[in-house]
């Protein structure tokens, strides 16, 4: 997805938010190294997620720490007190697996500092309800079961802790139907997005076929600098499912050779816009 400049407010809004999550009144100076990181990287010929990939760096570069750290626990110990309920929920559905994808796609508002999202894990315990009554908005479910039908692996690009809780229900549900799954998680510390770390802590590695990284610091992925484990894995797969706007923006605007299905909720007008989809919505969306 192309940057847009509905895109300016958000990243700096992002950076500030992050900035104060360290309370070590480094904010002015984040903002700072933000905005003349941006003004180089600026080009509405490049997608957002590079460019946001560079904003975050320089900021990340003056903070020091992940800031996010004790964010992303917190958000999976809150998601994990719904498991028990959305295991029931599946398990006791006429369609299980369309059940665990409507699980696995409200576990995306869990994206803090994003303007139609949450700021906070506790946020989404009044949330919850909502958002599975929600269902999906622009669902392509049953296109995604066909492909998986004819699928022997895919490949699992995750987005946020917390989300990646609810993760564990769909991929159970896919393993199900004989498909084995790579899990991807990012190859540094960036946003509340899952690493290597808080992929063990929860146990996907645990249910997961196979577990590896993204390898660089990069909002999303950038395939030209990944590492040549995901590179390998891409080659063998037959589908990636890719949880989360930022996978959606990076993967969107670079060249893959098997389809990809986008589980996201639209939690900005650019990514609703680009997806032809309304925002605000709980999206599975289909693309060959």
């Amino acid at each position: 997805m192309k940057i847009t400049p509905d895109c300016v407010p958000c990243l700096m809004k992002r950076i500030l938010f992050q900035a104060r999550l360290l309370d070590s009144g480094c904010e002015s100076d984040c903002i700072k190294a933000a905005v003349d990181t941006f003004s180089k990287e600026y080009d509405t010929s490049r997608s957002s997620a590079s460019v946001a990939t560079e904003v975050h760096r320089a900021a990340y570069n003056i903070m020091g720490a992940d800031p996010y750290k004790q964010m992303k626990i917190d958000a999976d110990n809150v998601a994990a007190e719904f498991l028990d309920y959305v295991t029931n929920y599946v398990d006791t559905s006429d369609d299980s697996f369309a059940a665990a994808l409507r699980v696995a796609v409200i576990g995306n508002i869990m994206d803090f500092g994003v303007s139609l999202a949450i700021d906070n894990p506790e946020q989404f315990r009044y949330r919850f309800k909502d958002l599975l009554d929600q269902g999906i908005g622009a669902d392509d479910t049953e296109i995604l079961r066909n492909h998986l039908k004819n699928a022997k692996k895919v490949a699992y690009f995750f987005d946020n802790c917390g989300e990646s809780q609810f993760d564990k229900l769909l991929i159970k549900e896919i393993q199900k139907m004989g498909v084995k799954v790579t899990g991807v998680v990012r190859g540094e510390a960036i946003l509340n997005d899952v690493t290597l770390e808080d992929a063990k802590r929860i146990g996907l590695d645990k249910i997961l076929d196979k577990l590896i990284t993204t390898g660089t610091f990069a909002i999303g992925v950038d395939l030209s600098k990944a590492g040549e484990d995901l590179l390998s894995e891409l080659s063998e797969v037959d589908l990636i499912i890719s949880k989360g706007m930022a996978n959606y923006e990076s993967l969107s605007d670079q060249k893959v050779n098997v389809p990809i299905v986008y589980i996201l909720r639209t939690k900005c007008e650019p990514v609703a816009k680009s997806l032809g989809v309304p925002a605000d919505i709980n999206v599975v969306k289909m693309v060959d």
